[in-house]
């Protein structure tokens, strides 16, 4: 069975927006300071503003028309709604309505007065609301009715100047027609000749049409309109209470949170997905182990029952037993990035286990010579056997040679550990031939050998034993490694002549509770050790990613030996 690592889909445009939200709400502290700041903007708003009122009226327009009942006549003939309304709010209606307030005890000046002012038209209609905005309901209430009147009285003034010019203008043509008929009139007489009555007729008719239109100019109607509603005092202030406000601040204060865990997303150098993990170290994602909660002093979680994390050890080992580049050489170099490296001793020690309840003759090596501690975690689960035969012929006493433990795995069986100890030189002590007969050991069949290694970016040690252990699993934190760090150790990894069989998440100890971080007393790492908590778990999250795997029920497999 081949393990390919699938391309990113770049067009899967739903994956990548979940995923990116995902890691949005990785962010919880900044989203809630977010909302609580919009929360508090939404308070202060609503507490610390004066409060307003608004009254309004409306305002029904009409043009000047001599019947209005008559048939065909049209109210809104020669009326431009927008430009009543710039009208409305002109200069001179505030001068009007400032005067008619002053009158009242109301001294306010026009520009003052039309600030406050907002005139709207609804739509298909030939109606004007004002709303005016003041400081109490009374004062709301008169000066929006000042505004409507002084409006209406500005546009009827207006309708009456021009029907008076009109006016004007036609008796000014009427008054020299006037004149040349009285001339026509004194110079008839009986023998008049026909061509000066005809000119005076005509002078008549003329007249009499000019009189008519001035007649009619008089008798128009010029009302401008109608106060439809008289605007009232408001009994409560105007604009957003405090629930609006504070459901608002929330809103905004949430997209800024959300823009500042983009920001922080942006920059942060960390995995952000097993996705990008598996881009990044170019290699698939063998497990994510399930987090931790109640404690135990056993190092082991095969062996355990209900163990969902001894499930996912399992998933693991079986995965790597059937992937041809690990079968082939049956070699496991364990090991992470850097700093702690006690998940990647736990994950070592479980492999282990899970490789010998499979069947198969295991050898766990700890190349951790600087600071030993497999001996000491495993306890009495380990008890010394004696060296190889190879070692009592030749006479070599030291590492790896020296000693060897036998560990019980409980109802799973046993495999064998060669135990770290301190060395002077460690380099010479990695690269000597009894490291490579021991590592040989793998090609007996059924045999499997994992050598645990220091960090791989923190010491050489691990690229020391890639030419003798080539394939590697990395284990590491999903939230404390990043990008660089994995592209760097694939290219450490690929240039020593190995390869990364894939990576292992474990929780980390930001997930774990405060009580299990405590340092126990006699363990040389402070917070979680390879003792920590048993697996007594949550089930791996699952998200969707190919790369990831489910645990597995242990099953038996009777003669699965290599």
């Amino acid at each position: 069975m081949t393990h390919q690592i699938r391309p990113l889909d770049d067009q899967d445009e739903p994956a990548l927006l979940r995923d990116q939200f995902r890691q949005l709400l990785r962010y919880r502290l900044l989203l809630a300071g977010g909302v609580a700041v919009g929360l508090l903007g939404g308070g202060f708003l609503a507490l610390s503003g004066d409060d307003t009122y608004t009254a309004t009226g409306e305002v029904q327009v009409r043009s000047a028309t001599a019947d209005p009942f008559a048939t065909g006549a049209s109210a809104d003939k020669g009326i431009n709604i927008g430009s009543e309304r710039q009208t409305a709010v002109s200069d001179t209606v505030g001068d009007l309505a400032a005067g008619t307030l002053l009158k009242k005890g109301d001294d306010v000046t026009a520009r003052k007065l039309l600030v406050g002012l907002q005139v709207t038209n609804p739509p298909n209609t030939l109606t004007l609301r004002f709303s005016y905005t003041g400081a109490t309901p009374e004062q709301a209430r008169s000066r929006a009715e000042a505004l409507a009147n002084a409006y209406l009285a500005h546009r009827k003034a207006r309708t009456e100047e021009s029907i008076d010019n009109m006016a004007n203008g036609y008796r000014a043509q009427l008054d020299p027609l006037e004149e040349k008929r009285d001339l026509l009139e004194e110079s008839t007489g009986v023998d008049a000749a026909d061509d000066v009555s005809s000119a005076r007729a005509n002078i008549i008719v003329s007249i009499s049409e000019l009189s008519r239109k001035i007649s009619e100019l008089q008798a128009l109607d010029t009302t401008p309109g109608y106060l439809n509603k008289k605007p009232v005092a408001p009994t409560e202030p105007a604009g957003a209470g405090l629930p609006l406000l504070l459901g608002l601040g929330a809103v905004v204060g949430l997209a800024l949170g959300l823009l500042m865990s983009w920001v922080r997303l942006v920059f942060d150098p960390a995995v952000r997905s097993p996705r990008e993990l598996v881009r990044s170290l170019g290699a698939p994602l063998l497990g994510t182990l399930p987090r931790e909660r109640a404690a135990t002093d056993s190092l082991l979680a095969i062996g355990r029952s209900g163990s969902r994390l001894a499930e996912e050890y399992r998933a693991v080992a079986f995965r790597l037993a059937y992937d041809p580049s690990f079968a082939e050489r049956r070699r496991l170099l364990v090991t992470a990035p850097r700093g702690d490296n006690a998940a990647a001793a736990a994950a070592a020690v479980n492999l282990a286990a899970a490789f010998a309840e499979m069947g198969r003759d295991v050898l766990l090596v700890e190349a951790d010579l600087r600071t030993p501690s497999l001996a000491r975690d495993l306890g009495s689960a380990a008890h010394e056997v004696r060296p190889p035969r190879w070692a009592a012929e030749e006479g070599d006493r030291g590492w790896p040679a020296g000693g060897r433990s036998n560990v019980d795995v409980p109802g799973s069986g046993a495999f064998a550990l060669v135990a770290g100890t301190t060395a002077d030189n460690v380099p010479r002590a990695l690269t000597s031939a009894s490291v490579a007969r021991t590592v040989a050991e793998a090609d007996r069949p059924g045999a499997v050998v994992i050598v645990l290694a220091p960090p791989v970016l923190s010491y050489a040690d691990a690229v020391a034993l890639v030419d003798r252990v080539e394939g590697v699993m990395i284990v590491c934190d999903p939230r404390e490694v990043h990008r660089g760090d994995l592209e760097r150790i694939r290219e450490i990894i690929g240039a020593s002549g190995g390869s990364v069989l894939g990576a292992l998440l474990h929780p980390g100890r930001g997930r774990l509770r405060r009580a299990d971080r405590r340092p126990r007393s006699g363990r040389r790492r402070s917070g979680r050790g390879p003792d920590g908590p048993p697996l007594e778990a949550d089930a791996p999250e699952v998200t969707g990613n190919p790369d990831e795997t489910m645990g597995l029920r242990s099953f038996t497999l009777p003669g699965a030996r290599r």
